[in-house]
């Protein structure tokens, strides 16, 4: 039975029983092919649960990948950077079967702004509300301090999508502590959010 094979790498489609052992037009191997046609509900529902699960174990093994170095353990902290790396290649394969996930940079903006959004006005406050009910001050001011800084996010995002067409190479930095977004190269002494330092900026190039 002829089925059609899309490369997820330059969108060539191929027919035929099988992928090719390579894309004719990139020279994409044959696991970066998948089936163009719309997966079942429920798998669908598993890939989302696996992307979740496996870029959770991503942000994971790199913190024990910090820690191990800060404990002397520099061959452990290599494993556990190594383990995040396979992880995040596993996430990424999830990703390109799920359509819509990731679209043109446009839609993509559109996307992250509405996300953004959702996670500051829906999401947070009910955290927030949650963790102060449970006397949980330190929670919700990690929660208070994401949720301020999903508000910049959004900003940015609605800002990149009105100037995408010109030519802008703007500098970015990110407060380690809170994950504030600085867009310019002439910094505040503290973040304005959770008030770290300015050597806590990352540079993000």
């Amino acid at each position: 039975m002829t089925k059609k094979w899309k490369c997820t790498v330059c969108g060539y489609i191929h027919e035929g029983k099988n992928p090719p052992d390579a894309c004719p037009v990139c020279g994409a191997f044959k696991y970066q092919f998948i089936l163009y046609e719309d997966l079942p509900r429920e798998l669908e529902k598993r890939l989302r649960e696996a992307f979740a699960g496996e870029s959770k174990a991503y942000i994971r093994n790199t913190a024990y990948a910090g820690q191990a170095e800060k404990e002397g353990f520099p061959q452990i902290a290599r494993l556990f950077r190594a383990v995040a790396e396979a992880e995040k290649v596993h996430a990424e394969e999830y990703l390109k079967y799920l359509e819509g996930v990731v679209g043109k940079t446009e839609d993509n903006l559109k996307a992250a702004f509405e996300s953004e959004i959702r996670a500051k006005t829906e999401f947070y406050p009910e955290f927030i509300k949650e963790a102060l009910a449970l006397k949980r001050e330190d929670v919700a001011w990690s929660f208070i301090r994401s949720r301020d800084v999903e508000e910049r996010h959004a900003k940015l995002y609605k800002d990149a999508l009105t100037a995408m067409l010109s030519d802008q190479d703007l500098p970015y930095h990110v407060c380690q502590i809170c994950g504030y977004v600085f867009e310019e190269d002439h910094l505040p002494d503290r973040c304005p959010v959770c008030g770290a330092m300015k050597a806590k900026f990352r540079r993000i190039v």
